[in-house]
């Protein structure tokens, strides 16, 4: 039996985008999850067309979705459910131009907030 709906939280845990149920659902609490660019509530209904944007490790996961399932399955069944229209992460140099301040050095000072601020162009 087809099903024709299904809760994004619980299809995102079934297709295997979060470990457990309760990580699907404090994903939609958080706003991490958006169904066709609108923030998602954990028992919103999903169905098949619908485009889902999960937000994971500092990107979005851009998924679009052909089947609904509410059970956990398999990674291969899993990967059938959706169409992965994710872009291509950007490459590691391009990361590397993204100043980090060493850990434990506290607030930046006045001068260092200035030259930040320079840097980003404000």
């Amino acid at each position: 039996m087809e099903l024709s709906s299904a809760r994004v939280d619980s299809w995102a845990w079934a297709v295997r985008m979060y470990k457990t149920r309760s990580q699907a659902t404090a994903a939609c609490r958080a706003g991490h999850v958006r169904v066709n660019g609108e923030r998602a509530k954990s028992a919103q209904s999903i169905k098949p067309g619908d485009e889902v944007r999960i937000r994971a490790n500092g990107f979005d996961r851009v998924l679009v979705v052909s089947r609904i399932i509410v059970k956990r399955v398999g990674p291969s069944v899993a990967a059938e459910c959706f169409v992965d229209n994710t872009p291509p992460p950007p490459p590691r140099e391009e990361l590397a131009l993204v100043p980090m301040r060493d850990r434990g050095a506290g607030r930046p000072t006045k001068r260092e907030r200035r030259e930040i601020e320079e840097l980003r162009g404000h």
